[in-house]
């Protein structure tokens, strides 16, 4: 694949051309084809007729978690506008009806239809995509902050450091993303605190989703012994930053030497069972690791991949800085979709919530993959957020487009914009513009509410 800058107009004109005339990407398209509504129809639930069906249900869900405006009242809105432009009755413009379609909405139909539409991505992909032919599989957490409802915070408290009545319900999610097509493989789930909630505990729940032959990118949350001896069992190869406590502790003059500040090293089993641990688990797991440790590009790694002449340091040190795309997709959910902040009021709609975003999230994905694959581009070089703003407007004005081979116009405008390539880039994590100056609030907003009553709004609070 090449990287040479193409004018706007060379460029549709590729991809127009690709679009008419090869059934070799015909596996790409999911998006109109036949594929994905097959998969929504199997997954549909039992229900009567209604305005609200599940997938107009859906479909106005996914545009909520496109939108700007993510109230019910606007999603309602705009469907009632469809209506009667289509010459239907548009009826109530009350939200209550929609509201309850979307609490019957299955969350399995809708976390069924997020993976598959991320595992087909990544099983058709090129082989370009990957990484010296190995389909390269990042891992990472985050949380996500939920509306502050006793049942959410019952549910899903919210951190100790926060004071009652001030702070708001967090869960933690860990995903598994292809690195080659950057679409969301699995993802679970979980309290931000206590037992089950920390992200191996996560992982190991989602680790099926992991086929052989795949190779396991995460940071140093997840070098551990019996995390690397499950992969190893499983034939998938790993490479992480070394634990914190161990990174202090290794020793090159060690094992079997293979460079310079790189060598393998046999790893013992610990003595102590962890508490999550089986007995007989336990004692199922190998005495020893051999895993192979490296210093490079100011970090110390440890991996199963084993022969220094197959993977060099360098190799490994340019893979490892491309984990950092995990994190970009983790704030394209977040940030740019808007995930960061859930708006359902309660636990079941919040963890559906999610998984509605981490589908339109893969949809989104599998534009990005369409365009790339057909302008001779790696979806990694296109711009996440150009695509959902085309998108948006392609949405907007789909009624006044007769037919779907305009599909090819939408995948060379999203073919358009590119990433730059800027390799070390450093910005510091702090705003020139200032937020409005109000204070912090100290305490319940219910007691501030009266002491505002009685005594006006303070010029600190306390």
């Amino acid at each position: 694949m090449h990287d040479a800058i193409c004018n706007a107009r060379t460029q549709q004109r590729r991809v127009r051309s690709k679009a008419r005339g090869s059934d070799a990407y015909a596996f790409f398209n999911l998006l109109t084809g036949p594929e994905l509504f097959d998969k929504v129809e199997s997954v549909l639930p039992q229900h009567r007729e209604r305005r609200f069906a599940p997938t107009e249900t859906l479909s106005m869900f996914l545009a909520q978690a496109l939108s700007a405006d993510r109230s019910c009242q606007k999603a309602v809105d705009e469907a009632a506008i469809k209506r009667l432009r289509a010459g239907l009755k548009p009826g109530s413009t009350h939200t209550g009806a929609y509201c309850r379609a979307r609490m019957r909405l299955p969350v399995e139909m809708v976390d069924t239809l997020s993976r598959y539409v991320g595992q087909w991505v990544t099983s058709h992909a090129p082989d370009a995509w990957h990484w010296r032919g190995l389909p390269v599989r990042m891992v990472d957490g985050t949380t996500v902050a939920m509306p502050d409802t006793p049942a959410n915070q019952a549910a899903y408290p919210q951190p100790r450091s926060q004071k009652p009545g001030l702070g708001f319900p967090l869960c933690r999610m860990v995903g598994l993303v292809c690195l080659g097509s950057g679409a969301v493989l699995n993802a679970a789930i979980g309290h931000y605190r206590g037992k089950g909630g920390d992200e191996q505990s996560l992982l190991r729940s989602i680790i099926d989703t992991l086929e052989r032959g795949d190779l396991l990118l995460g940071d140093a949350f997840y070098a551990t012994y019996f995390l690397l001896c499950a992969l190893r069992e499983r034939g998938i190869d790993a490479v992480f930053e070394q634990h914190g406590s161990r990174q202090r502790t290794t020793d090159f003059r060690r094992g079997q030497r293979l460079g310079a500040r790189d060598h393998l090293i046999v790893l013992p089993k610990p003595v102590i069972k962890p508490d999550w641990m089986s007995q007989v688990a336990y004692e199922q797991a190998p005495q020893s690791l051999t895993v192979r440790e490296l210093r490079t590009g100011g970090k110390t790694l440890v991996t199963t991949l084993t022969c220094s002449k197959h993977t060099d340091k360098a190799a490994l040190r340019s893979l490892y800085r491309s984990r950092w795309h995990v994190e970009l997709d983790l704030r394209n959910i977040k940030t740019t979709l808007g995930m960061e902040r859930l708006s359902c009021q309660t636990p079941a709609m919040a963890i559906k919530e999610i998984w509605v975003y981490l589908l339109a999230y893969n949809l989104i994905r599998l534009m990005m993959a369409q365009a790339a694959l057909l302008a001779h581009r790696l979806p990694r070089q296109l711009s996440f957020k150009h695509t959902v703003q085309i998108w948006i407007a392609w949405t907007q004005h789909a009624n006044q487009i007769a037919d779907g081979d305009k599909l090819d116009g939408l995948f060379a405008l999203i073919a358009q914009q590119h990433v730059g390539n800027r390799p070390g880039r450093i910005e510091p994590r702090a705003l020139k513009r200032r937020h409005k100056p109000y204070p912090i609030l100290t305490k319940p907003r219910a007691i501030m509410r009266q002491y505002v009553r009685e005594h006006g709004h303070p010029k600190k609070l306390k």
